[in-house]
């Protein structure tokens, strides 16, 4: 039976070939080969290293979302993003996704021209190369791969091309089945796992901590949705999660800065920069 995830991706295929009929493969290709290198995602994720008590923030730019509707009437992704820098956040994710999300590509390019030392993560629906020479073009240190769509093949092959490209890739998984696929991808190095069933959009926390200890320590470990409040932080990062990437929560806030103390206190990560 068609879920959410397959029509999504579905949508996208039909966007990716309008894209590639206005933008040939070739333009995108040479400016992703010549753009320049980008903040480092994985080094950024990692900067607390073992004496670190809780973990990094992947702070997201998400205004919209197929579960929970419009989060935000008021769109600014510059904005939103340049709080999240001020609150310490140690990377910014950036919804692309226009038709699902509300996000641009344009978002992304805004974001890094105005923080170049910021990493940035392109969150999208990644299913072709074309897609990863995009986001290494609009200036991305990361993209995702989500392991529940992309047969075994592809997402190896995607894996590689981001690789090639200096970027860093997130392989996305939800649960033992995925996640048995991704550690099969050689060099994976960042792996999240969403809480979120993106087929039915149902969200448990315990997902992260029933394969948390199915991943090694050398492989950084990204918890994805439903956080929300400070003990559902105490409880990842006490299960050794490095990075935890939340959207939601802050989106939705009054305050941002806020927002980010009331979750990490005064044991969350220093400022970038």
């Amino acid at each position: 039976m068609p879920n959410i995830l397959d029509e999504i991706f579905a949508a996208k295929q039909v966007e990716v070939a309008e894209s590639k009929r206005a933008r040939p493969l070739r333009a995108v290709r040479a400016e992703a080969e010549t753009a320049p290198g980008a903040a480092s995602f994985a080094s950024a994720l990692r900067r607390g290293g073992p004496e670190a008590t809780i973990p990094a923030l992947i702070a997201e730019v998400k205004f919209a979302s197929p579960s929970k509707g419009i989060l935000v009437e008021a769109a600014d992704p510059l904005g939103l993003a340049g709080q999240y820098v001020q609150a310490g956040a140690a990377a910014v994710s950036v919804l692309t996704d226009q038709k699902y999300f509300h996000g641009r590509l344009d978002d992304l390019k805004d974001i890094h021209k105005a923080f170049p030392a910021v990493p940035l993560l392109r969150k999208d629906f990644v299913c072709d190369p074309y897609q990863v020479y995009e986001a290494r073009a609009a200036g991305a240190s990361a993209i995702l791969l989500i392991a529940a769509h992309l047969e075994s093949g592809l997402l190896a092959d995607l894996h590689a091309l981001a690789r090639e490209l200096g970027l860093a890739v997130l392989v996305e998984v939800h649960d033992r089945n995925e996640l048995d696929t991704a550690v099969k991808v050689d060099g994976l190095s960042l792996l999240g796992v969403n809480n979120r069933d993106l087929r039915t959009f149902r969200v448990d926390v315990q997902t992260c901590l029933g394969l948390r200890p199915l991943v090694p320590d050398s492989i950084c470990f990204v918890a994805e949705s439903g956080i929300h409040s400070r003990e559902d932080v105490l409880r990842l990062a006490a299960a050794r999660v490095d990075a935890m990437l939340i959207g939601e929560a802050l989106v939705t806030a009054p305050d941002v800065s806020q927002a980010v103390q009331a979750l990490f206190g005064r044991d969350r990560l220093p400022e970038n920069g």
